[in-house]
């Protein structure tokens, strides 16, 4: 019995601690913490984020820091994957930047516009500098007419995507309507329910040539 004794001891005895804690981990975790705090989800993409994910591949699975790392690492891969798909629809609506027709109504696509949010309707009175600002998202439409100087006009209605036909109005080209209102220059004011539901800059015009066959050619391709 004391042979026994003696040889579990022994076992015992070479029993293996753990890794004491990774400096790699303590770095990177540092760093990441720093990151995040600077740039919030944007530090998911910033380039020095393989850096940081190479330091915590690199801490010993043994240590006790392994768990927390490979924590880290996944939530890291997570997020940059997760910002990358936001980056590309963001680029993709970038690539369908609103447009205005000069043509048939029924032969123009127009890009989805962002959901209308509940919002009382802007006042339409004189600015900080005395200066009328003109209408904004929320103006009723009925204030168009023969509100502003008369200086708004109902333009060509457009297919808004997903929403169907649309009126749309702009600023009239006389010269005192331009001096008077020139936040609104280039702009159109496009109408749903009765109010004006965004103001969409005519600087990005995009025609588009709609098919029988449904297919859709921007204006100005195979000519």
């Amino acid at each position: 019995m004391g042979l026994g004794l003696a040889a579990l001891l022994f076992v015992s005895g070479c029993s293996r601690a753990p890794a004491p804690p990774s400096p790699e981990f303590e770095q990177a975790s540092h760093r990441w913490t720093a990151l995040y705090a600077q740039k919030l989800d944007g530090a998911y993409l910033d380039p020095s984020i393989g850096e940081i994910e190479a330091q915590l591949q690199r801490v010993p699975a043994d240590s006790v820091d392994a768990a927390a790392s490979q924590s880290l690492l996944q939530r890291i891969q997570e997020g940059r994957t997760r910002m990358q798909a936001a980056q590309e629809e963001k680029r993709r609506a970038v690539a369908n930047a609103r447009t205005l027709p000069t043509q048939d109504p029924s032969q123009t696509n127009y890009p989805r516009p962002p959901e209308r949010q509940a919002a009382e309707p802007v006042d339409a009175g004189l600015g900080d500098a005395g200066v009328i600002a003109g209408p904004q998202t929320g103006t009723p439409a009925s204030e168009l007419v023969a509100g502003f100087r008369g200086c708004f006009t109902r333009s060509v209605p457009i297919t808004v995507e997903g929403r169907g036909m649309r009126d749309t109005w702009q600023l009239s080209d006389r010269a005192s309507c331009q001096l008077e209102f020139p936040t609104h220059r280039d702009t159109a004011l496009l109408i749903e329910d009765g109010r004006v539901l965004a103001l969409l800059p005519k600087s990005a015009v995009r025609n588009v040539r709609r098919y029988e066959d449904g297919g859709v050619v921007p204006d100005g391709v195979g000519r």
